[in-house]
């Protein structure tokens, strides 16, 4: 049993308890979906994912056997990759999806892309508290290649009646859950890529409730480190490196692409290492922050407090640590000449907003809100510009609002989707580093081929071969992320996840 206590972020914001959140789930499919976090009141268009960390234990096996499967690609052993499109908006919908297609004849789904979530799972035709989602459920009994999970040594829960398939169950911090059987079937990727379709484990849901009943997306795409992920699954079979990439699209312009597996890095991209022992996350070691060229006076330290500072596609925004953030905010309304602060779209939230922007396009911004830049462990730096922390004010035309919040009194940096779009963001699990590449996501396949010259898995490769489990990350608005009697705390293997058992 985890616990998880979320602290205001500011004086003006009530505290929330997340409390006692029992978790009844087949072991090794320990992970959290992506729930939309609806505003407080009515009329506002705020949509901010929120990810709670469950426990798993590290006895676990996704397989049943308990037998490590992780087989990573040499240098001499090129693999090839799916080229994925992304739908919908981030700050709008509050997510990204990607289209997946189940069984033999394939059925198609819209999930919601998550690094801090492993499992991927879509509503099954059986499914009697299920909500009306973008596409139609999945049925299994038209999937002539669907077979069911049964009973093994890594499931925790399995039905009472004669298939005794694997059962899961998932319970959310506002109350949102999601439940059913395990199945596995064919799944394929589109074709942009050159990935086939493989035969994968996903849960079929037969319940769910809260945000989750009435999200538009189908389910979820669980890009996080554990078995059950698409990306370890695909890379326990030999079919992809062990690595994926993101890019969303910008403030004008939405969507984007995904890539899993390895691609040639571009020309130009900025590094972070990811420490494998550090948090249980996708993480970076980020070393300070810059104002329109002036460092902020702070300390490394700041960023490295609790679990550092983490990834996590399933956040819309960024939350910093007290000092970090009133230093963040204080610096850019320094550089505020011509802009007015005004009152934020909706009163439940102290959002720090300006009017007075020259230009209400966002690619002009530029011209009344500075550059910020992100400093790494040896001094690489990732430059953003004003649509990588600035959302627009949904009542005041030419307004614009901080996307970067105090994160209450939790030390934690977690960095939302907010901060990299029209950013190539590249999650090399192989080499324990963190890319980032400013493009525009929209067109990115062509500036990919253009700056490396195609698209083919980077050479390099590790020695390191380990098996990996998962858990997951996440924040509401105001998530503190702080977790309370996780219980004894392992570190396995080289990236990603904490296990309390």
């Amino acid at each position: 049993m985890a616990q998880f206590l979320w602290a205001p972020a500011s004086s003006t914001t009530a505290a929330v308890l997340l409390s006692n959140f029992m978790l009844f789930v087949w072991a090794a499919v320990d992970d959290s979906s992506t729930v939309i976090l609806r505003p407080p009141h009515d009329g506002s268009n705020r949509h901010t994912m929120f990810l709670p960390l469950f426990p798993s234990p590290s006895s676990s096996s996704f397989f049943g056997d308990g037998k490590p499967r992780r087989h990573l690609h040499t240098s001499d052993a090129p693999s090839p990759n799916a080229r994925m499109a992304l739908h919908d908006d981030l700050l709008f919908d509050g997510y990204f999806t990607t289209s997946l297609w189940i069984g033999s004849p394939p059925q198609k789904f819209a999930l919601i892309v998550d690094t801090g979530s492993t499992v991927t799972y879509v509503p099954c035709s059986t499914c009697q508290r299920c909500g009306n989602h973008q596409d139609p459920k999945f049925n299994p009994y038209l999937s002539s290649t669907y077979q069911p999970v049964k009973c093994n040594a890594g499931c925790s829960s399995c039905a009472n009646d004669t298939l005794q398939q694997c059962l899961y169950e998932r319970k959310y911090a506002e109350l949102s859950t999601s439940s059913g059987v395990l199945g596995e079937d064919v799944i394929s990727f589109g074709n942009l890529g050159q990935v086939l379709p493989q035969r994968s484990i996903f849960g079929c849901e037969n319940m769910e409730t809260g945000d989750l009943f009435t999200q538009h997306a189908d389910g979820i795409m669980g890009l996080g480190r554990g078995d059950p992920s698409i990306v370890d699954q695909l890379v326990d079979k030999g079919v992809i490196r062990d690595s994926f990439s993101l890019c969303y699209g910008g403030m004008d312009t939405g969507g984007g692409a995904m890539v899993l597996g390895g691609i040639s890095p571009p020309s130009g991209m900025v590094y972070a290492y990811s420490d494998p022992a550090r948090s249980p996350y996708y993480n970076i070691k980020l070393r300070g922050l810059h104002v329109a060229g002036k460092r902020l006076d702070l300390s490394p330290s700041v960023f490295d407090g609790r679990l550092g500072t983490i990834l996590d596609s399933g956040t819309t925004y960024a939350f910093l640590p007290e000092a970090a953030f009133l230093a963040f905010k204080d610096a850019i309304m320094k550089e505020l000449h011509n802009a007015k602060q005004i009152n934020g779209p909706d009163p439940g939230y102290n959002d720090i907003c300006f009017s007075g922007a020259k230009s209400d396009d966002g690619s002009q911004l530029l011209r009344t809100f500075p550059t910020v830049d992100m400093v790494f462990g040896k001094g690489q730096k990732l430059s953003l510009t004003p649509e990588n922390y600035l959302f627009p004010h949904s009542m005041v035309e030419g307004a614009y609002c901080l996307g970067i919040f105090q994160n209450g009194k939790d030390a934690t940096t977690l960095l939302g989707g907010i901060l990299f779009r029209n950013t190539l963001v590249m999650y090399d699990r192989e080499h324990n580093t963190i890319g980032f590449w400013k493009t525009n996501c929209s067109d990115l396949w062509g500036r990919l081929d253009a700056s490396t010259g195609d698209m083919s898995p980077a050479s390099s490769a590790s020695s390191n071969n380990s098996t990996r489990s998962s858990s997951d990350v996440g924040s509401g608005r105001f998530i503190s992320l702080q977790l309370i009697a996780l219980g004894i705390i392992l570190f396995l293997l080289s990236n990603h996840y904490v296990f309390g058992v």
